[in-house]
């Protein structure tokens, strides 16, 4: 049987269509990609399967969130560059807004003995939830020794020794390009006519962006801070190689460890509220800059600084994966024809398993072991091992954030009792 021909949608289904993911795109990468796959694939037949699947490679070794880019560039292939922006930000729109409410409530209501008690079983859950992010991880990623040793020596670089993120993901991507020898094929291979006029404009375009807000933050009287933000969360965008789970130990130590702006607990619950949420998990960075405006308001009211400072962030973290699709889209052959840069990136992401590895242990420490390794919480530790069993056998995540807590409160009432 000869495959459906593809069908070209209106400006409006296209629109109705990113609306509508970014309203259900619950569940993390993996379920969003699953989604798009049966929409776009299965259903409505607007994109092949080959395309999809060499859109997904693509975005896996871009550093960002794979989901989000793979969204900008599902737009760019219906629609040009503005169906990618546009399919970008609807696909980003109602999980920022909703976890913009979720993080007023969460400094309003933070401290009250219930919402504690829940986040206490939400903080279990998230141990669980990177628990299989490394071992889901490592099983895609870890397939040569190579690999493998690369994994183990980023653990050992940012967990044990403390070397920076950033400078681990660099050194390992200039010293892989380096050592990798190009394969004939790349070096005879044939050159494809590619519009370098509009390439240049997204670069452009996205630099001049970038460069806004630090013009419109001189004429404020809180510049030094919000700059220093935007610069610290725009950097960690662009060397999130493996998603939001890779980049949360560095901003953990970053935020928490340096520069004191957040608590390591708020850390963990910011990713507990951000799992909760539709869209790219890497949201959870907007609900830092959240909490580091609310608790350094300056002159401000406290509101103002922290919906100005998560707006700095949520631009700094997101503008580069438009940027980078935008500007690689057209380019796609000539990206998997560089055998260099191919292997580079496959090493920085075989690299993210460690790092991901170190944050877990970081978070595993604080949830199970607040009180130190010879006195675990026993009540976190049977929570996280539930959720990691239910996790396994394909259980909504969404019937975990509901039990969680409540198991959390049945324990703790039946041990005191």
């Amino acid at each position: 049987m000869s495959e459906q021909p593809l069908t070209v949608p209106t400006w409006s289904a296209v629109l109705r269509y990113g609306l509508h993911f970014g309203c259900v795109s619950f569940g993390g990468p993996a379920a969003q990609i699953g989604i798009l796959y049966r929409d776009l694939v299965d259903e409505k037949r607007w994109v092949n399967a080959q395309d999809f699947a060499q859109a997904l490679n693509f975005c896996m070794l871009l550093p960002g969130p794979e989901a989000l880019q793979l969204v900008i560039y599902m737009g760019w292939r219906l629609r040009g560059v503005c169906g990618g922006l546009a399919m970008g930000l609807l696909f980003l729109l109602p999980g920022s807004l909703l976890l913009l409410v979720l993080s007023f409530g969460f400094v309003i209501f933070g401290a009250h003995p219930a919402v504690v008690l829940v986040a206490a079983g939400m903080k279990a859950v998230v141990v669980a939830l990177l628990m299989d992010a490394v071992s889901r991880f490592a099983r895609r990623t870890l397939t040569t020794t190579s690999f493998g040793l690369v994994a183990v020596g980023a653990f050992i670089g940012v967990a044990l020794v403390g070397l920076p993120f950033p400078l681990v993901v660099t050194a390992i991507f200039l010293v892989t390009y380096l050592l990798a020898r190009p394969c004939q094929q790349q070096m005879h291979r044939r050159r494809h006519s590619i519009d370098w006029r509009t390439g240049a404009g997204v670069l452009g375009g996205g630099l001049a962006l970038w460069l806004l807000p630090l013009v419109l933050l001189k004429s404020s009287p809180r510049a030094l801070l919000f700059a220093q933000v935007y610069h610290t969360f725009s950097l960690a965008a662009v060397v999130t190689f493996g998603g939001a789970y890779s980049i949360l130990g560095y901003i953990n130590h970053e935020l928490s460890a340096t520069l004191h702006w957040i608590s390591e607990s708020q850390v963990i619950a910011g990713l507990a509220l951000a799992e909760t949420t539709p869209g790219p998990l890497m949201l959870v960075l907007q609900f830092y800059g959240f909490i580091i405006g609310w608790n350094n308001p300056g002159s401000m009211a406290p509101f103002s600084a922290a919906l100005l400072t998560a707006c700095l962030v949520a631009w700094g973290v997101f503008l580069p994966s438009f940027v980078l699709v935008l500007f690689g889209a057209p380019r796609i052959r000539e990206f998997f024809g560089n055998h260099r840069l191919e292997y580079a990136l496959s090493m920085v992401t075989a690299s993210v398993v460690g790092v991901i590895a170190s944050f877990a242990l970081t978070v595993t420490s604080s949830v199970l072991f607040s009180a130190g390794l010879g006195h675990p919480d026993w009540i976190q530790c049977l929570i996280s091992l539930a959720a990691l069993a239910a996790i396994a056998n394909k259980v909504h995540l969404g019937w975990l954030w509901f039990l969680a807590p409540i198991a959390e409160w049945f324990l703790r009432e039946v041990l005191h009792h």
